[in-house]
């Protein structure tokens, strides 16, 4: 716990049986960490059959592959249902360090925010560490016209490593968002909706053989669905049409924790 709060750490997975273990044992190893939740969206390998016997898990598999946003939804929903306070989102693949895991938790358990991300470019590594170039210069692109569109000063918006305040996981709708991988676009569209100021933290990334990755097709798709998302997000700031993920109730309804400026 930190401050009282429970961590929880969810992992939504998929034929991750290659680098679970290893991403795992750094997170456990993690102080504040309470619980560890991977959910297997029907994995072909042995993701779930590894994942129920490791200490402090809760494992979750889906008889049917709902897609990386339906597997997150069943994430945040187990680990609201288990009394989580924080919940930080790592891929298993060991794209992202769990290192992190007492940084993002501090920064939200200490009330300083309620949505953190760990931001692959800020700190310049995002090459170094591999990143496809094509994939960097989507990544810089996109995030450019997101920030111009949603109002937002964020290094990025596609990072697989967010951590959330419970408070704010309890305001949002995300039965609506996409099961697929958009879903992550729309729920940071849903986040700034709210007022909330989004926190980001420098994370190194690595890529190799084992890490998820989608092939360029798959890529296309999901930077014209960013686009779009920002798209509705700015023509239901302007009050030109509205859209279902974006409720009139829920704008600018969760401010800062000013207290912990005081």
């Amino acid at each position: 716990m930190f401050n009282g709060k429970k961590v929880a750490v969810v992992m939504p997975a998929y034929n991750a049986a290659k680098t679970l273990l290893k991403t795992y044992r750094e997170a456990v190893a993690q102080p504040f960490v309470d619980r560890i939740i991977v959910v297997d969206d029907a994995s072909g390998d042995d993701t779930y059959e590894i994942a129920r016997k490791l200490d402090k898990v809760l494992a979750y598999r889906k008889d049917t592959n709902t897609g990386y946003g339906g597997n997150q939804k069943q994430c945040y929903k187990l680990a609201l249902e288990d009394g989580a306070d924080i919940v930080i989102m790592v891929h298993p693949d060991y794209q992202y360090t769990p290192l992190l895991i007492p940084a993002m938790a501090a920064m939200i358990g200490n009330g300083l925010y309620h949505c953190v991300l760990g931001s692959r470019i800020l700190g310049g590594c995002a090459l170094r560490g591999g990143m496809p170039f094509y994939k960097y210069v989507s990544n810089r692109f996109l995030t450019l016209t997101e920030n111009w569109f949603l109002g937002q000063k964020l290094s990025e918006y596609h990072t697989g490593y967010r951590a959330f305040s419970r408070e704010l996981l309890e305001k949002l709708d995300l039965s609506g968002n996409s099961d697929d991988f958009i879903f992550d676009n729309e729920m940071l569209a849903q986040i700034a909706w709210t007022g909330t100021v989004i926190a980001e933290v420098s994370c190194p990334t690595k890529y190799f053989e084992e890490a998820s990755s989608i092939c360029f097709s798959r890529s296309l798709k999901y930077g014209l669905g960013c686009l779009g998302v920002s798209l509705r997000y700015r023509l239901a700031a302007w009050k030109i049409k509205n859209w279902k993920l974006l409720k009139p109730e829920n704008r600018n309804i969760l401010e800062p924790h000013e207290e912990a400026f005081d």
